[in-house]
């Protein structure tokens, strides 16, 4: 039992997610509960392809729910989140030691939430982790399945 993946979520996130379950529960099954009855209507449902699609889709919308209420279980709202130290919900400006030019902003999120095409990395990604606890000015190595590079944190906001 006490192997449990806590999930890390901002408020933000915990609300879009609830707002998922909302609408999965609350109009995304129903509509789904709808299809199968008028697919099962239609009868024969050996070459019934709406009947099939509908089944599919039950158990996409039923494992998603499940999925969605294991993580709210054990979920952990990322709150106080220091100006100091890069920790889990800071948004971190680096520039890259080899090209002085290059710089990036990075939120620091959980899983669930990461979105790199939003600048949201996850706290488990290469970069996050090297991150991690350190303050601006810091030079950092950040080892990746690529290689391994330094960056500058130049801010922490």
């Amino acid at each position: 039992m006490g192997n449990k993946k806590v999930v890390y979520l901002t408020e933000e996130g915990l609300n879009d997610l609830k707002n998922e379950l909302n609408e999965l529960i609350n109009e995304k099954r129903p509509a789904n509960i709808q299809a199968i009855k008028e697919a099962r209507s239609l009868g024969d449902l050996s070459e019934n392809a709406d009947y099939d699609a509908a089944k599919n889709e039950q158990a996409q919308i039923e494992s998603r729910i499940k999925t969605i209420e294991k993580m709210l279980e054990n979920v952990e709202i990322i709150k106080d989140i220091p100006k100091d130290v890069v920790g889990l919900g800071s948004t971190v400006a680096i520039k890259y030691v080899d090209d002085p030019d290059d710089s990036d902003e990075y939120k620091i999120v959980g899983s669930q939430e990461a979105d790199p095409f939003e600048g949201r990395i996850s706290n488990e990604s290469p970069i996050a982790k090297a991150l991690l606890n350190h303050k601006v000015g810091d030079i950092i190595t950040v080892v990746s399945p690529n290689g391994s590079y330094e960056v500058e944190i130049t801010e922490i906001k």
